[in-house]
């Protein structure tokens, strides 16, 4: 149905159309999740691959507006490299939706990069973007995904192995236990939260590892030549797990968690719509997700959090950069505060109800909330300008240089 729309529609209004009717789908099978499953129990079922689906034919209908409904000149250079100025034939369609790769666990990829790799130039388009000879090859190398699919087998075992022990030991149910809410003080639930939330991250690092792992044997996610010469394999990468660990700010850690929906999310949201752009995102971020309250608690105090962390970053991070003992001092703090931040606001998305979030949140006197909201009514917000959100269009550039 939504191919129909898509070829059938103007072009001026394709995107609107795929966006609202693939969205509209997906938030309607969500809440019906609600009455044929029992609440507040997560279950594997068509709700996973239909969400990336979902964001496979979104991201598409944006790429072909962005190629055949949009002039060159008012494209970012990122917008303009990915845009699609042909309509892709049915089979293409729904090739690039239900290849095998990524049907059960994503990641999300682009049209025109899983084009050159059905056609057999992936490869050979991302080589050619250095210059072999002065590195003393005659001709192109052939990269291989064996040493990148055998290192993503080892983490995915091992985040296997962590999952089957830390989870098991440290179950998210026990934030709703008795001695955890009445009896524990505030700090054991601080430290002990930080635990549960590391014991619930095996499994997304198992399953995105994998589905990584999958593709990449297959041939696809071939990135490039890294900074020390050396053969990259993360396109698709949906995490970067030691930068999870070792984030100083939200910022940080969003960025590398859940890589590819963050990146859907920028490209077909945040650089996009007009107003309220961090806002609009986590809201779009929720409902994709879908319909459990755990999720709009966790999106919501996401949108506080950030902005609080925005303010104080823009305030204050520039004293700490006059020595290298300060700045050491401050990744300590920002990185300690960041995993505690994380930990208090995803909570609910693992616990999904109303109840043990309520629950936990006072348990801990809703202290990040409260925290955040202060930040942002008494410390002056430095405004970001509209154009230093949105991508640099040829447009834009061209006028700055007429200035």
């Amino acid at each position: 149905m939504c191919y129909g729309i898509m070829v059938t529609a103007s072009i001026s209004n394709i995107h609107r159309y795929s966006f609202f009717v693939a969205m509209g789908y997906l938030t309607i099978c969500h809440i019906s999740r609600i009455y044929i499953f029992h609440y507040g129990i997560l279950t594997t079922d068509f709700s996973g691959p239909l969400m990336i689906v979902t964001q496979k034919i979104t991201t598409l209908a944006f790429q072909v507006h962005d190629g055949l409904g949009r002039r060159a000149a008012d494209l970012s250079s990122e917008q303009h490299r990915l845009a699609v100025k042909a309509k892709p034939s049915f089979l293409e369609y729904v090739s690039y939706l239900l290849n095998f790769m990524s049907i059960i666990a994503g990641p999300c990829n682009n049209f025109k990069d899983y084009i050159a790799f059905i056609e057999g130039r992936h490869t050979h388009m991302k080589l050619l973007e250095v210059n072999w000879k002065e590195k003393g090859f005659h001709s192109l190398p052939e990269p291989s995904p064996t040493g990148a699919v055998m290192h993503k087998l080892c983490m995915t075992l091992a985040s296997l192995l962590l999952f089957l022990t830390l989870t098991k030991t440290f179950p998210v149910t026990s934030l709703a236990d008795d001695w955890f809410v009445h009896e524990a003080n505030f700090l054991t639930r601080l430290c002990y939260l930080y635990v549960v939330m590391q014991a619930s991250k095996p499994k997304y690092y198992f399953a995105w590892t994998l589905a990584d792992a999958v593709n990449n044997a297959a041939g696809f996610g071939f990135s490039g030549v890294d900074k020390n010469g050396n053969f990259s394999w993360d396109l698709l990468s949906n995490l970067n797990i030691w930068k999870i660990e070792t984030a100083t700010s939200f910022k940080m850690y969003v960025e590398n968690w859940n890589i590819q929906t963050a990146t859907w999310l920028k490209r077909v949201c945040y650089e996009r719509v007009p107003w309220y752009p961090t806002v609009l995102t986590f809201i779009l971020s929720a409902l994709w997700h879908g319909v459990y309250p755990g999720y709009y608690f966790t999106f919501l105090t996401g949108i506080l959090v950030t902005l609080a962390a925005r303010t104080v970053r823009k305030n204050y991070r520039h004293y700490f950069l006059s020595s290298k003992a300060l700045k050491v001092a401050y990744d300590i703090v920002t990185w300690a505060a960041t995993q505690l931040a994380v930990s208090y606001t995803v909570a609910p998305f693992v616990m999904l109800a109303v109840e043990p979030t309520i629950s936990l949140y006072k348990s801990m006197y809703f202290y990040l909330h409260i925290i955040s909201l202060l930040i942002i009514l008494f410390l002056p917000i430095k405004s970001q300008a509209h154009n230093q959100r949105r991508p640099q269009t040829l447009n834009s550039v061209n006028k700055k240089k007429m200035d």
